[in-house]
This record gives C-alpha cells, sequence and structure tokens, in this order.
C-alpha cells in the first residue's frame, strides 16, 4: 500500500493553514526563480515503508505533433518579442520524467492558490507511480501528455493512463464494456485522464497562464483524440474535471456525463459545531446530538492529526479500519470533518459517492462531471442515448434528495 501525505509551508499565519500564500502572476509566465519559489511554497512528500519500487527504463516518448499558435503576443509586446508561436506535444511514460517545478507550475496556474489540488501535483502522481501503485503492472501504464514551445517551456500538461480495467475511476463504465465485448468489440485498453483511486474534482487539463493559453487547451485536446486513434483503443474517458471543463468539451466531439456525490458545504459557520446544527430540523438535530452521545459514553477519545502530526503508526492503524467498516462508530467520523471544516474556514467537505446515510449527517447531493470520446461512432451514438436518460435520472434523484433533506425549509438549495 502507498501512503501519501501532504506537508504545507505557511509563511503567512493570516492566510490558510493548509496552503499558504501563493502568489499571482496576472497572466504572466513567472520567471525559473519564480518558478521555484512556487515549489517551495507548498511541497507533497511520499511517506514510504518499504525501499522504493525500482522503475523500468522509460520507453521512448510519442511525438503527437506541433501546433502553430495564431494571433498577437501580449498587449504592449511587439511581434518580434511575442512568445514562441510553436508548440509541440509529446507523450512520456512516466511523471518522472517532466520536472517537477514544470508540472507543479501547470497545476497552480489552472487552479489558482485559493482552490490548489494537492492531488494534482508532481509529487502526489509521482508518489503513485514509484510504490507501484499507478504503473503497467497494475493496469494503470501512465501517458502523460506535455506540451513545450519552442524554447522548450513546458506550457501544459495532462495526467493520462492506458487502463486495461475500470477499478479505481469511480466513474463506472462496466456496462459500457460489457456492451463492446457482446459485439465483438474490445473495450480494453482505453485511456483515461484522471487521479488515480481519487475521486475529487479539479481541472485535468493542467495550463500556464499566458496569452496563448486558449490555444495550448485546444491543441492538447486535440492530441488526446489523435493518440487515442494512433493507439487504436476504444476510448477516452476524463472523469472528475470541473464543471467549467466540461462544459467546454461538448463542441469538441465528448460525450458530458454527470454523477452524484455527497458533499458538506459551510455555511459562514463562524466557530461551532452547534451552528451547523442550527441550520437542521428539530429532529435531525436531536438525532446526531444524541450519536456524538454515544462517544462519550463509551469512553472514547477523538483526535484530529495534521498532516505533520501524521505517523507510521496512525497509517498503519488507518488502515486496519479502513479494511473493517463495519464499525458502528464510523458516523461520528462525518462530525469531526465538519468540525475541522468550520475550526479552519474551510468551504466544503466532500465524502464521496454512494451511501444516502451522508445525507442525515448534513452531507447533501452534488452533481459531478466527466467527458467521453469513443472512436467506434456506433457505440458513441448509442452510449449519448443512455447518458441523456442517465442525467435527466441524476438530476431528478438530487432534486428529490435535496427536498427530503435534513435542513430547515429554504436552506435546501441545489448549488
Amino acid at each position: 500500500m502507498a501512503v501519501v501525505a501532504a506537508n504545507c509551508y505557511c509563511p503567512n499565519p493570516k492566510h490558510s493553514q493548509f496552503l499558504g500564500h501563493f502568489p499571482s502572476h496576472h497572466g504572466k509566465l513567472p520567471s525559473r526563480q519564480g518558478i521555484k519559489n512556487l515549489v517551495h511554497a507548498f511541497r507533497i512528500s511520499a511517506l514510504f515503508w518499504r525501499a522504493k519500487k525500482a522503475m523500468e527504463p522509460p520507453e521512448k516518448d510519442l511525438s503527437l505533433g506541433e501546433f502553430i499558435l495564431t494571433g498577437s503576443g501580449p498587449e504592449g509586446v511587439s511581434a518580434n518579442q511575442a512568445a514562441p508561436k510553436k508548440v509541440s506535444v509529446s507523450v512520456v511514460s512516466s511523471i518522472l520524467d517532466v520536472p517537477s517545478q514544470d508540472w507543479d507550475a501547470c497545476n497552480m496556474d489552472a487552479t489558482g492558490p485559493e482552490n490548489f489540488n494537492p492531488f494534482l501535483t508532481h509529487g502526489f502522481l509521482s508518489s503513485l507511480e514509484e510504490t507501484g501503485c499507478a504503473v503497467k503492472e497494475t493496469g494503470w501504464m501512465p501517458r502523460h501528455i506535455i506540451a513545450k514551445d519552442e524554447c522548450d517551456n513546458i506550457l501544459g500538461v495532462v495526467p493520462l493512463y492506458l487502463k486495461s480495467h475500470s477499478s479505481g475511476e469511480f466513474v463506472f463504465d462496466y456496462s459500457w464494456a460489457d456492451a463492446y465485448y457482446s459485439y465483438g468489440s474490445r473495450y480494453y485498453p482505453k485511456l483515461q485522464c484522471c487521479v488515480p483511486f481519487t475521486p475529487v474534482t479539479g481541472p485535468r487539463i493542467l495550463i500556464r497562464n499566458g496569452s496563448y493559453k486558449d490555444q495550448v487547451f485546444d491543441s492538447l485536446v486535440s492530441a488526446m483524440k489523435d493518440l487515442t486513434a494512433k493507439l487504436q483503443v476504444s476510448s477516452l474517458h476524463v472523469t472528475f474535471p470541473t464543471e467549467s471543463e466540461w462544459e467546454k468539451m461538448k463542441e469538441k466531439g465528448f460525450l458530458q456525463r454527470t454523477g452524484m456525490q455527497y458533499h458538506w458545504k459551510n455555511r459562514n459557520y463562524k466557530k461551532y459545531f452547534d451552528e451547523f446544527l442550527m441550520d437542521m430540523k428539530q429532529s435531525k438535530r436531536k438525532n446526531i446530538r444524541q450519536e456524538r452521545k454515544k462517544i462519550s459514553a463509551q469512553n472514547l477519545t477523538m483526535k484530529r492529526l495534521r498532516g505533520y502530526e501524521i505517523k507510521a503508526k496512525h497509517w498503519d492503524s488507518f488502515y486496519k479500519f479502513y479494511r473493517n467498516t463495519t464499525d458502528n462508530k464510523w458516523g461520528t467520523c462525518y462530525y469531526q470533518a465538519i468540525e475541522a471544516a468550520i475550526e479552519l474556514n474551510l468551504n466544503k467537505v466532500e465524502a464521496g459517492a454512494q451511501g444516502e446515510h451522508k445525507i442525515q449527517r448534513g452531507y447533501m447531493p452534488v452533481t459531478t462531471y466527466s467527458y467521453h470520446y469513443f472512436l467506434d461512432k456506433g457505440f458513441e451514438k448509442a452510449i449519448n442515448d443512455f447518458l441523456v436518460r442517465e442525467t435527466a435520472q441524476v438530476k431528478l434523484v438530487i432534486k428529490l434528495l435535496h427536498e427530503s433533506g435534513p435542513f430547515k425549509d429554504g436552506l435546501q438549495t441545489i448549488d
């Protein structure tokens, strides 16, 4: 088992206790020194309880061609001084072939400091490869896409895997695979753009800020489709992107899909858990208080640990608990997450999919997104017809669950 922890450095106590403060470059590519400062501002380090797995020699990079960027350079810059207009796109067989500061700079610009996503960092994704979790032997063959300009500056990256199964994705397409096989066609391998084993929403096409940002995005999308055809795989799937990224993809030949997770939202609670309880209906509030009383009655002590406080022994215990989730004390963990979010002024807690039991604890359904590209246009049409029906069902279920939720009238809105 690979265990990964995020270690954060906060140079200014007024900013997020998790993420610190990150400088804004207002659309400009920072200097190499600026990139190094970004890397020092936020670090992801892996915790290994055994020797790292030896990495296989990297395969030869696969070129996906060059793209010419049109238009003028930044405002106030002459054509001669404008950034290079030629972008080359290629595939690497390991994220270790990409300098960490360049990958993380793409991630930082794609998310913004306020929504920085640690799961998209070079440190997290390289840990999955180095520990043997997301590698060829487990059905996750890295095929990351990289866009560079004429000066070898990395302008964009895409975390991408060639997969021989559908496990660890949390957007289920097993019925699609069955349909392919029933007609004598092959569904696997397929291309999967995601964070392995991690159903957390975030951008999937990571682009540096710059005057040609939109064109670099389009170039990477074209390269993803070209790679699908070049490898002759059945399909390309991008799971848990942001809604804004998802919206762009329909016009680019991708099918759109929605799903559902359960999130707790911080409604500007200042300090105390009881503030959250007062937004709930009386019966639901009473149930939660009774459930929490059971903890003290059983002489149990709840303690929350930050990343730097978590030791190997804690991860070992966590693994045991994870393998045995039948204990009736598990529900109180949802409340601990809520209390932590209120204390740290976090916007939300994501509790993942499945389990309507989460609703009664304040975790309400939200829409998640994915988009999909198929080479076989006959299957594409059949799957699109299915997605139209599924989308309507998901929308209706979310509406009904909100209407019957635990919050007082007026607070059951769908964001």
